[in-house]
């Protein structure tokens, strides 16, 4: 495989629909209301830059948004939040469409979502600080910019190992991936067992993790090209230079490799004022 092609993630998430359910559903809605600090989204508008296999698209529109966008550059998470926003009737205030957060914004989106998602995206652009840029445009006045992005960590094993393994990753057959599959769910176990953790305990838990699937995440881990990353400062540093009126009001660190969580305001809070 060329090693420049991008990683397929939307291929990864069509397995993940085959186990779709109403628990991850739940997860995914309270990933979303307890970060923001609410209790649902009704009359908000919501837009899901690079909304993979749609389920935090579905999750808002169970928590009643009044308007959705999901938006990705793989056809194949298209195909995957279509067949979500199917099995919620079809709703007309839900548009899905294929495109790329570093295209030009639509001048319909700049300046108009109340709540701007994009979690564990944008370092996969290839052009993380542009692609930052492009998705706070779209955030509206008292409106919120929710991201996760990868951390940023020296050393041994820090984030140029992890470049590295992906490289090679997407180089492989698919016998080479699956070998690969293979090897990091068992360093994971051992690593587990080591400290004295039940990994299958951990493991039958990830599912209350954002609503997702272990299997599935140690593939779309492995083979994430591109792969960027930032400290929290290197982030809240561009924002504040792009976004002088955003205001970091929550943050979730990682203290290895893994996201950061970010929850910017633009303006005044004034937006979820009394939906807590």
């Amino acid at each position: 495989m060329n090693a420049r092609k991008p990683f397929s993630f939307g291929k990864n998430w069509q397995r993940f629909l085959k186990s779709f359910d109403e628990e991850r559903v739940r997860s995914a809605e309270r990933s979303l209301t307890e970060f923001l600090g609410v209790r649902d989204l009704r009359g908000l508008s919501f837009i899901d830059i690079g909304c993979g296999s749609g389920l935090f698209s579905y999750a808002a529109y169970t928590l009643g948004a009044a308007r959705i966008v999901s938006v990705d550059v793989d056809p194949f998470s298209v195909h995957c939040c279509l067949f979500l926003r199917e099995k919620a009737g079809n709703p007309p205030h839900w548009e899905v469409r294929e495109g790329s957060v570093l295209d030009d914004i639509p001048s319909s989106w700049r300046g108009t979502f109340d709540i701007v998602y994009s979690w564990g995206v944008l370092h996969h652009t290839g052009a993380m600080w542009r692609a930052l840029g492009n998705a706070g445009m779209c955030v509206a006045e008292g409106g919120y910019l929710y991201l996760a992005l990868y951390n940023k960590k020296d050393g041994l094993y820090g984030s140029e190992f992890w470049r590295g393994v992906k490289r090679l990753y997407n180089r492989m057959p698919r016998a080479g991936k699956y070998l690969m599959d293979l090897s990091y769910m068992g360093c994971f176990m051992a690593s587990r067992l080591a400290t004295a953790r039940n990994p299958l305990k951990e493991i039958r838990g990830y599912t209350s993790h954002r609503g997702m699937s272990w299997r599935i995440d140690v593939s779309d881990w492995l083979g994430g090209l591109p792969y960027e990353y930032a400290t929290v400062e290197e982030v809240c540093e561009n924002i504040r230079m792009r976004f002088p009126d955003f205001e970091l009001v929550n943050l979730k660190r990682d203290k290895s490799i893994g996201n950061n969580w970010f929850l910017f305001r633009k303006g005044p809070a004034w937006k979820l004022r009394g939906r807590v």
